[in-house]
């Protein structure tokens, strides 16, 4: 069996698939793996690491041949079409694949006769923790949030006890309290700025005093949703809380938004006008800019000026920090993959409902309900 790790092909994506400390762990149970010249490049991982660790770098030149034998193409984006349509019948390609979006690969890999997983669509079970790269990314991008918002400020995020006075801790507030929200917390509060949190739901409070963040509850049904995500609210509701939300946020010299919905647009959590609350100098993070975003006016890879206060935007914001990001992902391949293979030899349960719920298409057969919607069944 081949496992093959291309270079990630767009724009300032700086993770791979694939580390160096993780190729022993497939060519210890028989799968021989190949890599990309270059794929662990911004990952600081050079291609003698890779040799060194038991993988055979292959020149770039010699990928569409690569890629029509390799069994398994794991890639942190999805491969491109003209990639996607070279791998050979029964092959896998592992990505995080969005399927109601990435309908190129989707058709791409059905013509292939091939099979498409995605990350995305891992379930969240407690089988499935340590194949669960939505979470491993977002401990990346939680903490990266917070420093952000430490660099953006014009203050000190601690307490300050001078001979000149005192300085007060920055407050920071973080609305969602996922992993990313609860890494941000934690994070803020290891920096020493006073940290408070919000989420629809209410299961988050301990989690967020776990952290040593203080939990706001609003006057509002929870939703919680299934799989441990929050359900879509409706207008009326998301009116009201933006409404009980505003005095929090004008008391608050950085606001950290981490919400998202899987499948989904980004709720609008923070607008134009509560931003206009906020004191001349603070700081606003938006996770979610990528997705439609959690601030108005907020603009992925982009620093907004709003009146005063400072909107940034997340844009692939995981690759800031590659070389932990890259590892963790690695070690997700494996959870995910390993089960699977037997003597060498690759073989998905469909049975399994891990499988069953990140299997897009199964060589060549469309099974996620989003991406027949997008590309139809055949």
């Amino acid at each position: 069996m081949r496992i093959l790790i291309p270079r990630e092909t767009v724009h300032g994506e700086r993770r791979v698939a694939m580390v160096p400390a993780v190729v022993g762990k497939f060519t210890g149970i028989g799968v021989e793996v190949f890599v990309e010249s270059g794929a662990g490049e911004h990952a600081y991982a050079a291609d003698a690491d890779y040799t060194a660790a038991g993988a055979r770098v292959i020149p770039s030149a010699d990928l569409h041949h690569a890629l029509e034998a390799a069994d398994v193409v794991a890639s942190v984006r999805p491969l491109e079409y003209t990639r996607a349509r070279r791998v050979k019948a029964g092959a896998i390609c592992l990505s995080f694949l969005s399927p109601g979006v990435d309908t190129d690969v989707v058709r791409a890999t059905r013509d292939a006769e091939a099979t498409a997983m995605s990350f995305d669509l891992v379930p969240r079970i407690s089988r499935a923790q340590s194949m669960d790269a939505l979470t491993s990314q977002s401990l990346v991008t939680g903490y990266r949030a917070a420093l952000v918002a430490a660099d953006l400020l014009p203050k000190f995020f601690p307490l300050f006890m001078t001979a000149a006075g005192t300085i007060q801790p920055a407050r920071v507030l973080v609305l969602g309290a996922g992993v990313a929200g609860l890494q941000a917390i934690a994070t803020a509060k290891r920096l020493g700025a006073r940290v408070s949190a919000y989420d629809v739901r209410p299961a988050s409070a301990d989690e967020v005093r776990s952290m040593g963040g203080t939990f706001i509850t609003l006057d509002l049904d929870t939703l919680e949703g299934a799989g441990g995500y929050a359900r879509e609210m409706t207008e009326e509701r998301s009116a009201r809380q933006r409404e009980l939300l505003t005095p929090h946020i004008a008391d608050s010299d950085v606001v950290i938004t981490t919400a998202a919905v899987p499948g989904r647009t980004a709720p609008l959590l923070v607008t134009a006008d509560m931003v206009g609350h906020m004191k001349p100098g603070s700081v606003v993070v938006d996770l979610a800019s990528e997705s439609g975003g959690n601030v108005e006016g907020s603009v992925a890879g982009e620093v907004i000026d709003s009146h005063g206060v400072r909107i940034w935007g997340g844009q692939d914001v995981a690759s800031e920090m590659p070389v932990h990001a890259s590892q963790l992902l690695a070690m997700n391949v494996f959870a995910l993959l390993s089960p699977a293979i037997n003597e060498g030899e690759i073989a998905l349960d469909m049975d399994d409902e891990v499988y069953a719920g990140c299997v897009v298409v199964f060589n060549g057969e469309i099974r996620n309900e989003a991406a027949v919607t997008a590309v139809g069944r055949s």
